[in-house]
């Protein structure tokens, strides 16, 4: 009999390569979700909660398909602003395994909004 066979623990600590939080990956994904559903769209403060609500989803959605551990927790964060040639600055701390977690950003800019997303991807141990 093989260990398998016996009974051996099978409990993977950390996610095999092939299915880690990808960063380049992610933000291709990203880039290409908010190409899709910015490219022409202007900016209007009455659909920004729709919209923000919508990207989120979305992204969330296409980056689960993307073939990662099922224990991953994502946390998807969008951002829509009025484009008026202001700066913007968004910063996030955490505290994290950088072998195993990452985060993904895009940021998305025509000529009357600004969109910036993040995705977090954290294994659960």
């Amino acid at each position: 009999m093989t260990e398998l066979e016996q009974g051996a623990n099978t409990f993977l600590i950390r996610p095999n390569y092939q299915h880690r939080f990808r960063v380049s990956v992610v933000r291709e994904c990203i880039r290409e979700i908010l190409r899709e559903n910015l490219s022409g769209v202007l900016y209007d403060p009455e659909e920004t909660l729709s919209l923000t609500q919508t990207l989120a989803e979305t992204i969330k959605h296409r980056v689960k398909g993307l073939g990662l551990d099922d224990r991953y927790k994502l946390v998807v964060q969008v951002m829509i602003g009025e484009q008026r040639g202001q700066g913007v600055k968004m910063m996030s701390r955490c505290f994290w395994d950088s072998d195993t977690d990452g985060c993904a950003k895009e940021v998305y800019i025509n000529d009357s909004m600004v969109c910036v997303a993040a995705v977090f991807g954290v294994y659960y141990y």
